[in-house]
C-alpha cells in the first residue's frame, strides 16, 4: 500500500538515514516528497527546500533536530498527516503533543526499522 511520505531533513549523502530511508520507500513502492536544507536529488527524487502544500501525505518522517524543525512546525501540521515519525535524534515532544493536539499520531521510531519490520 503506497503511503505518501514526506521527508524532512533530506540529503543526498548515502551516509545519511534520510537518504537511506528515502532509498528504501521508494524501493517499498512509496511516494517521496523529500524536504533538506540543500536542494539536490536523491535516487529518483528531487531533493526541495520550499515548503509547497502537498495532499494526502500519510506520513512526515523527521530527520531534523529539535531545534531546526521548529520553523516547520506549523508547515507540518497544515499538511494534516495520519502521523509524525521521529527518528532516533529527531525526537520533539513539544511538536508530538501538538501533533496529537490535532489529531495527528506522533511515533518516536526509525523509519528504516519499521520498514524492515513490516510495521510501516
Amino acid at each position: 500500500m503506497n503511503k505518501k511520505t514526506l521527508i524532512l531533513g533530506a540529503s543526498e549523502n548515502p551516509a545519511r538515514y534520510s537518504n537511506m530511508a528515502l532509498k528504501k520507500l521508494r524501493a517499498y513502492g512509496h511516494e517521496v516528497v523529500a524536504i533538506g536544507r540543500r536542494e539536490g536529488k536523491a535516487a529518483d527524487v528531487a531533493i526541495i527546500k520550499s515548503k509547497p502544500y502537498i495532499q494526502d501525505i500519510d506520513t512526515v518522517t523527521v530527520y531534523m533536530n529539535e531545534q531546526n524543525q521548529k520553523e516547520y512546525e506549523d508547515y507540518i501540521l497544515s499538511l494534516k498527516p495520519k502521523r509524525i515519525i521521529f527518528n532516533p535524534g529527531a525526537e520533539n515532544d513539544g511538536l508530538a503533543k501538538k501533533a496529537m493536539e490535532n489529531g495527528i499520531q506522533p511515533v518516536e521510531a526509525c523509519t528504516l526499522v519499521m520498514l524492515s519490520t513490516g510495521l510501516y
